[in-house]
Protein backbone atom coordinates (compact mmCIF):
# COMPACT_ATOMS: atom_id res chain seq x y z
CA UNK A 1 0.00 0.00 0.00
CA UNK A 2 2.78 2.20 1.04
CA UNK A 3 3.84 2.71 -2.96
CA UNK A 4 0.72 4.53 -3.25
CA UNK A 5 1.26 7.08 -0.90
CA UNK A 6 3.95 9.75 -3.18
CA UNK A 7 6.51 11.38 -1.25
CA UNK A 8 4.77 14.53 -1.11
CA UNK A 9 1.83 13.38 0.00
CA UNK A 10 3.95 11.74 3.00
CA UNK A 11 5.81 14.87 4.04
CA UNK A 12 1.98 16.52 3.96
CA UNK A 13 0.36 14.24 5.98
CA UNK A 14 3.24 14.46 8.56
CA UNK A 15 3.39 17.96 8.36
CA UNK A 16 -0.73 18.02 9.09
CA UNK A 17 0.04 15.89 11.86
CA UNK A 18 2.83 17.63 13.44
CA UNK A 19 0.97 20.70 13.22
CA UNK A 20 -2.08 19.30 15.35
CA UNK A 21 0.25 17.87 18.05
CA UNK A 22 1.68 21.18 18.41
CA UNK A 23 -1.68 22.73 19.02
CA UNK A 24 -2.45 19.68 21.12
CA UNK A 25 1.18 20.83 23.03
CA UNK A 26 -0.25 24.42 23.26
CA UNK A 27 -3.40 23.09 24.55
CA UNK A 28 -1.72 21.11 27.14
CA UNK A 29 0.77 23.80 28.34
CA UNK A 30 -2.24 26.35 28.82
CA UNK A 31 -4.30 23.39 30.86
CA UNK A 32 -7.17 22.80 28.31
CA UNK A 33 -8.05 19.60 26.84
CA UNK A 34 -8.06 19.80 23.28
CA UNK A 35 -11.86 19.83 22.49
CA UNK A 36 -11.86 22.56 24.91
CA UNK A 37 -9.23 24.70 23.03
CA UNK A 38 -11.37 24.16 20.03
CA UNK A 39 -14.48 25.47 21.19
CA UNK A 40 -13.07 28.40 22.85
CA UNK A 41 -11.32 29.17 19.79
CA UNK A 42 -14.02 28.93 17.67
CA UNK A 43 -16.24 31.03 20.06
CA UNK A 44 -13.51 33.47 19.68
CA UNK A 45 -13.60 33.48 15.94
CA UNK A 46 -17.03 34.62 16.32
CA UNK A 47 -16.91 36.99 19.46
CA UNK A 48 -17.97 36.74 22.50
CA UNK A 49 -20.57 33.80 21.30
CA UNK A 50 -21.41 31.21 18.69
CA UNK A 51 -23.98 29.01 17.81
CA UNK A 52 -23.26 25.56 18.74
CA UNK A 53 -24.35 24.29 15.55
CA UNK A 54 -20.96 26.45 14.11
CA UNK A 55 -18.75 25.50 16.86
CA UNK A 56 -19.67 21.64 15.71
CA UNK A 57 -19.00 22.68 12.29
CA UNK A 58 -15.96 25.02 13.08
CA UNK A 59 -14.38 22.68 15.61
CA UNK A 60 -14.40 19.22 13.75
CA UNK A 61 -15.17 17.21 16.60
CA UNK A 62 -17.70 15.01 16.89
CA UNK A 63 -21.54 16.47 18.49
CA UNK A 64 -20.94 13.93 21.16
CA UNK A 65 -17.69 15.66 22.38
CA UNK A 66 -18.70 19.34 22.05
CA UNK A 67 -21.79 18.85 24.14
CA UNK A 68 -19.74 16.71 26.66
CA UNK A 69 -17.07 19.63 26.94
CA UNK A 70 -19.71 22.21 26.82
CA UNK A 71 -21.13 20.36 29.48
CA UNK A 72 -17.77 20.81 31.46
CA UNK A 73 -17.07 24.29 30.61
CA UNK A 74 -20.51 25.03 31.69
CA UNK A 75 -19.95 23.22 35.01
CA UNK A 76 -17.05 25.29 35.26
CA UNK A 77 -18.85 28.63 34.96
CA UNK A 78 -16.45 29.27 31.68
CA UNK A 79 -19.12 29.32 29.67
CA UNK A 80 -23.66 29.41 29.33
CA UNK A 81 -25.92 28.90 26.81
CA UNK A 82 -28.56 31.11 25.65
CA UNK A 83 -31.84 30.18 23.23
CA UNK A 84 -31.28 31.57 19.75
CA UNK A 85 -34.11 31.14 16.91
CA UNK A 86 -36.10 28.19 17.37
CA UNK A 87 -34.16 24.93 18.88
CA UNK A 88 -31.08 26.59 18.18
CA UNK A 89 -28.85 27.62 21.01
CA UNK A 90 -25.77 30.21 21.35
CA UNK A 91 -22.80 29.45 23.58
CA UNK A 92 -21.35 32.47 25.47
CA UNK A 93 -18.57 33.47 27.34
CA UNK A 94 -18.82 34.54 30.95
CA UNK A 95 -16.58 37.03 32.49
CA UNK A 96 -14.52 34.19 33.97
CA UNK A 97 -14.69 32.72 30.61
CA UNK A 98 -13.62 36.06 28.69
CA UNK A 99 -10.49 36.01 31.50
CA UNK A 100 -9.24 32.07 30.47
CA UNK A 101 -9.75 32.92 26.84
CA UNK A 102 -7.03 35.79 27.23
CA UNK A 103 -4.92 34.28 29.18
CA UNK A 104 -4.93 30.74 26.79
CA UNK A 105 -6.60 31.09 23.29
CA UNK A 106 -5.89 34.44 22.60
CA UNK A 107 -2.18 33.52 23.56
CA UNK A 108 -2.12 30.93 20.53
CA UNK A 109 -3.81 33.30 18.58
CA UNK A 110 -0.92 35.73 19.10
CA UNK A 111 1.50 33.07 17.94
CA UNK A 112 -0.42 32.37 14.77
CA UNK A 113 -1.02 36.21 14.02
CA UNK A 114 2.98 36.77 14.60
CA UNK A 115 3.81 34.08 11.78
CA UNK A 116 1.53 35.38 9.75
CA UNK A 117 3.00 38.67 10.10
CA UNK A 118 6.81 37.26 9.22
CA UNK A 119 5.18 36.22 6.08
CA UNK A 120 5.61 38.23 3.09
CA UNK A 121 2.11 39.42 1.50
CA UNK A 122 2.78 37.53 -1.30
CA UNK A 123 3.69 34.22 0.86
CA UNK A 124 0.39 34.26 3.17
CA UNK A 125 -1.45 35.07 -0.07
CA UNK A 126 0.16 31.65 -2.17
CA UNK A 127 -0.19 29.65 1.40
CA UNK A 128 -3.86 30.63 1.89
CA UNK A 129 -4.77 30.15 -2.01
CA UNK A 130 -3.05 26.85 -1.95
CA UNK A 131 -4.81 25.47 1.22
CA UNK A 132 -8.10 26.68 -0.06
CA UNK A 133 -7.60 25.13 -3.65
CA UNK A 134 -6.52 21.80 -2.19
CA UNK A 135 -9.35 22.07 1.11
CA UNK A 136 -11.69 22.26 -2.66
CA UNK A 137 -10.45 20.10 -4.72
CA UNK A 138 -10.96 17.39 -1.69
CA UNK A 139 -13.95 17.72 -0.91
CA UNK A 140 -15.01 17.40 -4.70
CA UNK A 141 -13.36 13.96 -4.48
CA UNK A 142 -14.49 13.06 -1.64
CA UNK A 143 -18.27 13.98 -2.86
CA UNK A 144 -17.13 11.34 -5.62
CA UNK A 145 -16.86 7.98 -3.65
CA UNK A 146 -20.11 6.27 -3.28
Amino acid sequence: MEKYITPEMKRFNYLSNEIDAAYHEAALKLGLSDSGMLILYAICNNGDKCLLSDIIRLSGVSKQTVNSSLRKLENEGIIYLENFKGRKKSVCLSEKGKTLVKNTVFRVIEIENEIFGSWSEEELRLYIELTEKYLHSFKEKIEELS
